[in-house]
Formats: C-alpha cells, structure tokens, sequence
C-alpha cells in the first residue's frame, strides 16, 4: 500500500489544529495517525501535536516485520494511554491550555489486515466498490442514534453534532476502542477529521477517491473547502498499489 494525506485550515478558523503522519514500512506494512485537537486559541494544537508526534513514535519503534495484530493492537493502546497522560499532564502545568484534547484515529496494516485505533469522532473508512465507515464515532448523536432517539438523517444536522464522548487527555485515563478489518486487493482505507465527513456525503467522498487516486487527499480537501470548509480538514489514503 502507499500512503497520502493532506491538511488545510479551511475557510473559516485562524488556526489548524488537525495533525496526521504516516509511513511505509519496508515490508509493505503501513500505518498513519490523524488527530483533531480542541481546546482553547492554541490547546487543540498542542493537544493534536502531542498525540501524533508519541503514536507514530510508538509505531516507528514497536513496529517488526513479523508482528502480529494484537502485537499491533497492544502497541497502538499504549501509545495513545502514553499520549493522554503527557496532553493530561502538560495541561495541569499551564493553565492556558487547561482543558485541551484531542481525537486519534490510527491504523496499522500488518500483511492485509487493519488494526484501527480511535478516541472520538475521527473517522476511518473501508472503500473499494463502496464505502462503509470502520469506526463508530464517540459522540452524543451517535448515542442518540444508537438509543434510537433520532435517526442518521437527523444526526447530520442536529445542534449538538459537534460534542464529542470521548477525546484524548481530557480526563487522566482514556478508553480506546480497536477494530480489525481485512484488507482485501481491492480495499482501501481512509481516515480523516470531521472537517471531511462533517461536510462531504460519504458517497461523494467515494466518488474523489475512485476518481484522483493518490491525488484524493487534496481533491478532499477542495470539495470540503467547497461546501463551505468550516472546519480544518485532514484526509489521509492508504492506497493498494494495484488499486
């Protein structure tokens, strides 16, 4: 697989808090992390920068060419329980950032099989034919949605869609939730802010992947800007070779 990513502040905020890495492996496993930080004039920042910076430390350093998947799920928990104490830790030190946080998304492929991390509404995707969503937001209309309160349709526009249920350093312990999905020749992952998914249909977002290929991240970018790019945005490809 190869991997492509892109971030932009949109047209609206005076900073971008969103942040993402990713890497090939010489053994053809591949990962990348994106975070979406909150908090404050410059909290979110510092909040996303952290977390990137200690998870794809953690998987440059943890990763091996035999590993396994709860190697890789083992791995992938530790760095971002280690991310949320250091974002928990540096905001009891300054006030100013009192508060911060942020969400991860992050995934490993290890030989055709995904290993995806998350704390929060950062989402990541299954697409070939179609596109489905791996992930399950961490959010208040996703719980209504759950409890059946409201339904998808309502959820998309509902006042509170923006509060999040779980975030990284907010509290001095985070849970992380795993999902493993195969990888399949045609399969192909996308993880990206809320910037994206918060503004682009799913299917639309299906349709500039199969069109631009690796150029997709930036034709993303563009079409959220497009629909008006409220938020910053991050979109990051893990692309089949033969895709």
């Amino acid at each position: 697989m190869r991997v492509f990513g892109k971030t932009d502040i949109g047209a609206h905020r005076e900073t971008n808090q969103d942040a993402f890495r990713s890497g090939v492996f010489e053994n053809g496993d591949c990962w990348a992390v994106v975070c979406d930080g909150m908090g404050g004039v410059s909290g979110g920042q510092v909040a996303s920068a952290i977390c990137v910076e200690k998870v794809s430390d953690a998987i440059n350093r943890g990763h091996r060419d035999n590993m396994t998947v709860k190697t890789a799920q083992n791995l992938l928990n530790s760095a971002i329980c280690a991310a949320n104490a250091s974002i928990f830790d540096e905001a009891q030190k300054d006030k100013a950032l009192s508060g911060m946080g942020t969400t991860v998304v992050a995934v490993m492929v290890i030989r055709g099989i995904a290993v995806v991390a998350h704390v929060g509404d950062s989402r990541a995707y299954l697409f070939g034919d179609d596109i489905k969503p791996i992930t399950k937001d961490h959010s208040l209309v996703q719980f209504l949605v759950d409890s059946g309160k409201i339904t998808e349709e309502e959820a998309k526009i509902h006042p509170d869609r923006n509060i999040i249920t779980g975030a990284v350093g907010i509290l001095s312990v985070v849970d992380v939730d795993f999902d493993i999905v195969d990888v399949n020749e045609n399969d192909n992952i996308l993880i990206c802010t809320d910037g994206l998914n918060g503004a682009v249909e799913d299917i639309k977002i299906l349709e500039v992947i199969n069109e631009y290929g690796e150029n997709s991240p930036e034709k993303l970018v563009e079409a959220a800007i497009s629909a008006g790019g409220r938020d910053n945005i991050t979109a990051v490809v893990l692309y089949n070779q033969g895709a």
